[in-house]
């Protein structure tokens, strides 16, 4: 076995700040293979050189740009992450956020839905073939998806699937919190279809963190986070690094973590046929737009 496929693949969303780029920082302190995304090019350019002088001998970072409320964007990165490795051992979709206003993308979905799910849900897509070759070369349970969700999915407006973008009646904070809900049917989901081959897939909150999420905030939103006991990037981290490397955290798919245990889900979370729904809907999106 050579150097190149005895080093372990983490593939990690929203990595040049904040949770992101402290679980980046943690596997390659332990020799993994890290690609990591970031939209903002300056960003992104200073994550990369503080990130590999964090780096074990062995290690390797690549770094790579775009913004997943697109989807042209999201293909283009799937396409430079398949040129980089040909086998992934775990996908972070981490990158998340919201926005101060209601923003209609280029290619028509509205900016959150986009950013956090819609992008995800194609990534996960284009990079199943390559997490498959993994998972067929590693131990059950040792490949993993992990969806970066939050506590705010226990807010979520009901589930309307005449308005799945939430576009009629939006408003910031809503949005978010239904996003979040999206990433946890879509873990869960996940988890259902890939258990044969030995995927685990599951959802995670990393706890109210001081980053820059608050920037793009609308004012409301943002005076509520300035309000909260923020914790460092580093604690939020603890518990994706440990979902992506700990032996017992293979040993469960299809759940909703926090601080390392398995958190209760609101009801809607534990809806499958409403996960099953999610799957199809956001699969037709992704038809009408070509993908």
């Amino acid at each position: 076995m050579t150097e190149q496929t005895a080093r372990r693949v983490a593939v990690i969303t929203g990595a040049s700040s904040g949770i992101g780029k402290a679980t980046a920082r943690a596997l390659l302190e332990q020799g993994w293979h890290v690609i990591a995304h970031g939209r903002d090019a300056a960003r992104s350019e200073a994550a990369a050189e503080e990130l590999r002088a964090a780096a074990a001998p062995g290690a390797k970072l690549d770094m790579v740009r775009g913004d997943l409320a697109l989807l042209s964007d999201v293909a283009r990165l799937a396409n430079e992450i398949a040129g980089l490795t040909d086998r992934v051992h775990v996908l972070l979709n981490n990158a998340g956020g919201t926005r101060a206003d209601l923003v209609i993308t280029p290619e028509g979905n509205e900016a959150t839905f986009a950013g956090n799910h819609l992008g995800h849900f194609l990534l996960t897509e284009r990079l199943l073939p390559l997490l498959r070759k993994a998972a067929a070369e590693s131990p059950a349970g040792t490949v993993r998806i992990v969806n970066t969700s939050s506590a705010g999915h226990l807010a979520s407006p009901p589930l309307d699937w005449d308005d799945l973008q939430y576009t009629r009646d939006w408003q910031s904070g809503r949005v978010y919190c239904l996003v979040k809900l999206y990433n946890v049917l879509h873990a869960r989901e996940l988890a259902k279809r890939l258990a044969p081959e030995g995927i685990i897939a599951n959802a995670m909150h990393p706890g109210t963190i001081g980053s820059n999420f608050a920037n793009h905030c609308e004012p409301g939103m943002k005076a509520y986070m300035e309000s909260q006991d923020l914790r460092p990037p580093e604690e939020g981290a603890d518990t994706l690094i440990w979902l992506a490397t700990a032996p017992e955290a293979g040993q469960q798919s299809g759940l909703y973590f926090h601080k390392r245990e398995p958190n209760p889900m609101s009801d809607q979370a534990q809806d499958d046929t409403a996960a099953q729904r999610l799957w199809e809907e956001s699969e037709k999106l992704l038809a009408k737009a070509g993908y």
